[in-house]
């Protein structure tokens, strides 16, 4: 016999909770270890503050972060601990929900529902 355990705002709080701590460890860590790398790579140049100098076109969208990071580059490494950072209140407002579905709370299911489409939107940069 299974008993259904039942969803408390006390433990969707604690969910909640630890899934932003263990985003913001994780984008931590990789953000980290992307300046380790950077530092080990470009650690003795002498930097320019003369020039500004944008960030090259592949670090601009989420497609070109992951594949830099894929390739092992340093910066591409950099910003995609620094994307799973932005990435982390997302996927809170995305378990929040799931949390009200179960909650059987249809209204703050759709109010949820449209914040999710606006981060997404934002986080695409306004484009559909």
């Amino acid at each position: 016999m299974t008993q259904k355990t039942s969803w408390t705002d006390q433990r969707v709080e604690v969910i909640i909770g630890n899934l932003l701590r263990m985003g913001v460890i994780i984008a931590a860590t990789v953000a980290f270890l992307g300046g380790v790398f950077f530092l080990i790579n470009h650690g003795i140049e002498k930097p320019n503050y003369h020039f500004f100098n944008s960030e090259p076109s592949p670090l601009r969208t989420v497609g070109g972060v992951i594949s830099e990071a894929i390739s092992l580059r340093s910066t591409g490494i950099i910003q995609l601990g620094l994307l799973l950072l932005i990435l982390t209140p997302i996927a809170r407002v995305a378990f929040s929900i799931f949390a009200f579905l179960e909650e059987k709370d249809h209204l703050y299911v759709v109010v949820t529902l449209i914040v999710l489409t606006f981060l997404l939107f934002s986080l695409a940069g306004g484009k559909l």
